[in-house]
């Protein structure tokens, strides 16, 4: 290949790993400003209808932990482009194959990539979110259930994100993800009394799921292609849109800033935890290792948890304003067996750049709209 050939393909890999630094005064942490690659379908192929055979499994296994990722090679540009195809999944069954080109329209400066059986750790820092003035007001009322069992939060008027083994385990699609739905926690309500001018013959009782059915999801070809190898969890992400709009106020995503431009170093999220069922569960804790797409921590969690939008609270300079938005995605549990010696560690997938212009895209339809995070 020629050289003038090579150049540009390089300048798009150091352009997808650079960034705008932020600005952290000790008294605001700052949301920086990243400029972000744009992704565009280039080809869709249809793909044989989908086979729902595949048990639904919480937990994700890697041989390959946090050091392990920090001096991996960086992937070549073709390789970023065979990770960030994807394949979408109809009501119907039917699936489609999406290769993708990447672009940088324009670079900035900044940092790039650094090479530098259990999920409560000690004392149980969980907490049940109880009462319906919590549970369905905003950033509680992001968070949903899906009907295979595990968390996701809704990013606009029909989408939900979620953690991409919640639906395919990288060979095939679980069971149960053809009729895959949504719910939704909502009061559940019984007749206060008999009298018509009672001022409040209604009285909520307990909440209840409402469910919304699925029309198709996206996933990454990343977690399809590399499930069984160590770059699967990078990309266990997915994305769901659902067949009418939920009606609720969502939270926006955003590119994961460096775990040490966190406030307090701490992330949070809420999910639903298989061991409090019917309960909505939040959490914070610090984040302990990192690297370009994963973050490690040690929030307590269970099963059930998966798919939960990892979120932080930081100011928007540009508005004037706090703004919370979801930064990664919890995979939850996983095994990394090291000589035979298995450790475990709850890990979360950062939302990098391109995944940013991959999540939007999916959610717009037009890249013009996801050009500034």
């Amino acid at each position: 290949m020629m050289l003038e050939e090579r150049l540009p393909a390089v300048c798009v890999l150091l352009s997808l790993l650079t960034f705008v630094e932020p600005y952290n005064s000790p008294l605001k942490p700052t949301w920086p400003n990243y400029k972000v690659p744009v992704i565009l379908p280039q080809s869709i192929s249809k793909l044989d209808k989908a086979q729902f055979d595949a048990d639904p499994s919480l937990n994700v296994s890697s041989s390959c932990g946090a050091e392990c990722h920090k001096y991996s090679s960086m992937p070549t540009y073709e390789d970023l482009r065979d990770y960030m195809a994807y394949e979408t999944l109809y009501s119907n069954g039917s699936r489609t194959m999406t290769n993708v080109g990447i672009y940088v329209l324009s670079s900035s400066g900044g940092e790039g990539r650094s090479r530098t059986k259990r999920q409560i750790y000690g004392h149980d820092g969980r907490f049940n979110i109880y009462g319906k003035d919590f549970l369905l007001n905003y950033p509680f009322s992001t968070s949903v259930k899906l009907s295979t069992g595990c968390t996701g939060t809704l990013v606009a008027e029909k989408h939900v994100l979620t953690a991409a083994h919640c639906i395919h385990d990288g060979k095939s699609y679980v069971k149960g993800a053809q009729k895959l739905k949504v719910g939704f926690l909502k009061p559940r309500y019984k007749d206060g009394g008999k009298s018509l001018n009672q001022t409040n013959p209604r009285i909520p009782e307990k909440m209840k799921f409402q469910w919304i059915r699925v029309k198709r999801t996206h996933v990454p070809k990343g977690w399809i292609k590399g499930n069984a190898n160590d770059i699967g969890m990078d990309y266990d992400y997915a994305l769901l849109e659902l067949k009418k709009p939920h009606k609720r106020k969502y939270m926006m995503i955003g590119v994961s800033p460096s775990g040490r431009y966190l406030p307090g170093g701490r992330i949070h999220f809420s999910g639903y935890d298989n061991d409090r069922p019917g309960n909505l569960v939040y959490r914070f804790c610090e984040v302990t290792d990192e690297t370009y797409d994963l973050l490690y921590q040690q929030c307590d969690a269970q099963p059930g948890a998966s798919g939960s939008g990892v979120y932080v609270r930081m100011w928007k300079r540009q508005k004037q304003k706090w703004e919370r938005k979801i930064i990664g995605i919890f995979s939850g549990h996983q095994w990394v067996d090291k000589d035979g010696d298995k450790q475990d560690f709850n890990v979360a997938v950062r939302i990098t750049p391109l995944k940013y212009a991959q999540i939007c895209f999916w959610i717009k339809g037009n890249y013009a709209d996801c050009r500034d995070e």
